[in-house]
């Protein structure tokens, strides 16, 4: 007993294709209804959506004329959207390796140790009881930067 399992969605697409590259010519919904069954085995229940999702992301062109759909699609665009699309991608890689490598530069800069612990050491702050505090005293009307003043207590 063994259950005939359906298409997937990309499979019943690129079926769909295959019917507009082989045959290079134009449909109407009803005569791709009556042919996709046939020759690719998509049910024609799901036809219209999957249609409806290749015209949605540019990969099969439909145009009213009158009150008819006609859908039609060319090898020569699905081959310049899909360059469109790997030039994307190639950019988007090497926008990130340049990111990866800046990033692996900055963990890479070497600090000097002994200048933090020189700056932190209270022996090194004119003696015993040495701070830095904050003055609040400005150089110039416009600029807001705090200097650092040594009290000793």
């Amino acid at each position: 007993m063994s259950k005939k399992k359906g298409l997937s969605a990309k499979e019943k697409r690129t079926r769909m294709m295959q019917i507009f590259f082989e045959t290079k010519d134009v449909f109407q919904l009803k005569d791709l209804e009556k042919i996709a069954p046939k020759e690719k085995g998509v049910t024609s229940m799901s036809v219209k959506e999957v249609l409806q999702s290749l015209v949605d992301d540019g990969m099969a062109d439909c145009e009213r004329v009158g009150t008819s759909n006609y859908y039609w699609a060319l090898p020569s665009k699905a081959l310049h959207a899909r360059k469109r699309k790997l030039e994307a991608l190639e950019s988007q890689l090497s926008e990130g390796s340049q990111k990866h490598a800046s990033l692996q530069k900055s963990t890479e800069k070497k600090f000097w140790p002994g200048a933090v612990a020189h700056t932190c050491n209270p022996s090194t702050l004119g003696g015993r009881g040495g701070r830095i505090t904050s003055s609040g005293v400005q150089d110039q009307p416009d600029q807001h930067v705090e200097t650092l003043s040594l009290l000793k207590i």
